[in-house]
C-alpha cells in the first residue's frame, strides 16, 4: 500500500493516511467499498472526528484513488482501478519485503530531461525516491537489482520511460562498496526513522506478544502500526545487511512488525466483522511478511 495521503504526527493528524491503511486491509475483501458511516465509526477509535474523516475521503476522491457509490441504500465509496493496482503492488513491497545481497547486483537508471521538460525531472527525483533510490550523480541513481521490475513498470505508468535507461549488474570497481551505499544513501536517516518505530511499538509489541487484548484495540494498532510502517520498505529498499553498519536496526524493526502483524490481523478483522458486517467474499488474509 504505497499510496500515502498527507504525513501527520499523531492518528488524528492523518486521517488519509489511516483511511487508506483501512481500505488496504478490508476493503477488498467487501468488492472494493466501505460505507462512509462505518468508516467514520471505525476511525472515530483513533481518535479521528467526522469532519476529518469526511474532508480526507474527499482528499482521496479528487486524487482519483476512490469513488462515491451507494450499495444497498448506503452511502460509501469505492476504489478505484488505480488505487487497486497500487495496493497490489505496495502489497508486495510492504509484506514481501525482499532484502538483497552484495552480490546479486545493482540496478542503474539513468536519466537525462531537457529544459523544456523541468516538471519531467521533478517526476523522475520524486519517483526514484519513492521508489528508494539512492543518488550516484544528478542523473544517474542506483538500487538493489531486485526493484527492476517494479522500477520499469512504475516508469512505464508513470509515462517517463522515455527519459531513462536502466541497466543492471555488479559492482566490479571504484571504491569499497559499503563505503558507496552510505554515499548514495541517507543510512543515519534510515537508522533514525526504524529507531522511531521501535520505540513507538515496541511496548505495543510486548503488550501482545506476552499476552492478550481486546479485538478493537488490536483493529486500533494495526492500523496504527501498518500506516506508521508502510513507508519504511521504500526509504529502505531492501539494501545488503553486509553492507550495513553493524548496529543496523532495520533488520529488528522488520521483525517486529511481521510477529505483532500475525498477531493483530485476526482479532483487527473480527472487529471491523462486527463493525461492519461479513464481508462480501472470504476473507482475503494479509500477505505473509518476511523478516530481513
Amino acid at each position: 500500500m504505497a499510496i500515502d495521503d498527507e504525513d501527520g504526527g499523531g492518528a488524528a493528524g492523518q486521517p488519509g493516511r489511516l483511511i487508506l491503511t483501512v481500505y488496504g486491509l478490508y476493503a477488498r475483501e467487501r468488492g472494493g467499498w466501505l460505507p462512509i458511516a462505518g468508516l467514520v465509526r471505525l476511525l472515530g477509535e483513533m481518535g479521528v472526528n467526522v469532519q476529518a474523516v469526511r474532508s480526507a475521503i474527499h482528499r482521496l476522491k479528487r486524487r482519483g484513488l476512490v469513488d462515491a457509490q451507494r450499495r444497498a441504500d448506503a452511502a460509501g465509496y469505492a476504489l478505484s482501478a488505480d488505487a487497486y493496482g497500487l495496493l497490489a503492488e505496495g502489497d508486495v513491497r510492504i509484506f514481501g519485503h525482499t532484502r538483497g545481497a552484495a552480490d546479486d547486483g545493482w540496478l542503474l537508471v539513468v536519466f537525462s530531461v531537457p529544459d523544456t521538460e523541468r516538471a519531467k525531472r521533478h517526476q523522475l527525483r520524486s519517483t526514484l525516491t519513492r521508489l528508494g533510490f539512492g543518488t550516484v550523480s544528478p542523473g544517474t541513481w542506483i538500487a538493489p537489482s531486485h526493484l527492476r521490475d517494479a522500477t520499469v513498470e512504475t516508469l512505464e505508468r508513470a509515462g517517463l520511460a522515455g527519459f531513462t535507461q536502466v541497466f543492471t549488474g555488479p559492482h566490479v570497481a571504484g571504491g569499497d562498496l559499503s563505503e558507496l551505499v552510505a554515499s548514495w544513501w541517507d543510512l543515519d536517516g534510515l537508522q533514525a526513522l526504524y529507531a522511531d518505530f521501535l520505540d513507538r511499538f515496541e511496548p505495543v509489541g510486548a503488550r501482545w506478544l506476552d499476552g492478550t487484548g481486546d479485538d478493537a484495540r488490536a483493529f486500533v494498532d494495526l492500523v496504527d502500526m501498518l500506516t506508521a510502517w508502510r513507508r519504511l520498505p521504500y526509504a529502505d529498499p531492501g539494501l545488503p545487511l553486509e553492507l550495513l553498519p553493524a548496529d543496523w536496526n532495520g533488520r529488528r524493526a522488520q521483525e517486529l512488525f511481521s510477529a505483532l502483524s500475525a498477531r493483530l490481523r485476526e482479532p483487527a478483522a473480527r472487529h471491523v466483522e462486527a463493525m461492519l458486517g461479513p464481508a462480501e467474499a472470504p476473507a482475503r488474509s494479509l500477505p505473509a511478511s518476511r523478516a530481513g
